[in-house]
């Protein structure tokens, strides 16, 4: 099993500070361990990350609400993730949470309840609903209003689009699309990003430095957003990806994370679109 790096104990300043109830649309908590133990599906060790470390990042940064994604390294358990969204309280926080087809749809409507608003699929790390579910479950949850959210790599979204785009339901896309930089603005998983766009049925998160292919400070991101925020400025979304999991030799700082979308979106109107309006609107705070 591969452990990987804690998040930074201080978190910069960044240059400017968010707007008020500017919204973190994606970050993970991680323990504590001895009430919710990993899955042993997990392919990497995180360090503990807990809810008083991820409220210094969002007070440093401005953040007002949150949208608590599920990590793969806790499977379809999201007992830690409800928890969490409960205990910043559901007035600002919601909840992306990893279920199969063996839930019922009364579980289905308990999580509801406690603020979760779409189901995650990831391609990249596994451990949680199989992409051959993907159809079946988005049929379920599209009477609650919840979205699909996926994480894929350029390649996969490639592939993946034209059954995306055909869902019941939204769709978000994780990591910009999990492309990378160095293909360019016209490679095939780009491409297929921005179709994807197009449809008017999908949404965009800007969390931008995996996608980089020259590492911090992530300046080869900039034409990629650009590019994102001015074809769908309406369905952007923007969030840390704290505390950065599986990484093993390097850890973002969120400050700089902030600095950067921000030289993306130089506006403050731009700004207050993809950091509060649009969560609000998917999100449905």
């Amino acid at each position: 099993m591969t452990p990987c790096l804690p998040p930074l104990d201080v978190t910069p300043a960044p240059s400017w500070r968010a707007p008020p109830l500017s919204c973190d649309c994606h970050f993970h908590i991680f323990g504590p361990y001895d009430r919710f133990p990993l899955d042993p599906g997990r392919h990497y060790d995180p360090a503990a990350a807990l809810i008083p470390a991820y409220l210094r990042v969002a007070e440093a940064l401005g953040i007002g609400r949150m949208v608590v994604v599920q990590p793969s390294v806790y499977g379809t358990d999201n007992a830690c993730t409800l928890d969490a969204a409960a205990r910043f309280g559901l007035d600002r926080a919601r909840v992306v949470a990893v279920v199969d087809d063996s839930v019922d749809d009364a579980a289905l409507r308990e999580m509801h309840a406690k603020g979760t608003r779409g189901v995650r699929f990831n391609t990249v790390s596994g451990n949680g609903a199989p992409i051959e579910q993907l159809d079946g479950l988005a049929r379920r949850v599209a009477p609650l209003g919840w979205h699909i959210q996926i994480y894929a790599t350029g390649e996969s979204l490639a592939e993946l689009g034209p059954r995306l785009a055909a869902l019941p339901v939204e769709v978000v896309i994780d990591h910009m699309g999990g492309v990378r930089t160095a293909d360019g603005l016209n490679g095939a998983g780009f491409q297929a990003l921005l179709r994807l766009m197009d449809s008017g049925r999908a949404w965009v998160k800007l969390c931008g430095y995996r996608i980089s292919s020259s590492g911090p400070p992530f300046h080869d991101v900039a034409p990629f957003a650009r590019a994102l925020l001015d074809a769908a400025p309406d369905r952007c979304l923007w969030g840390t990806d704290w505390p950065h999991p599986s990484l093993t030799d390097w850890m973002p700082e969120d400050g700089m994370l902030l600095d950067r979308f921000g030289e993306w979106a130089p506006g403050a109107k731009e700004r207050q679109r993809v950091l509060v309006d649009n969560p609000a609107a998917l999100y449905g705070f």
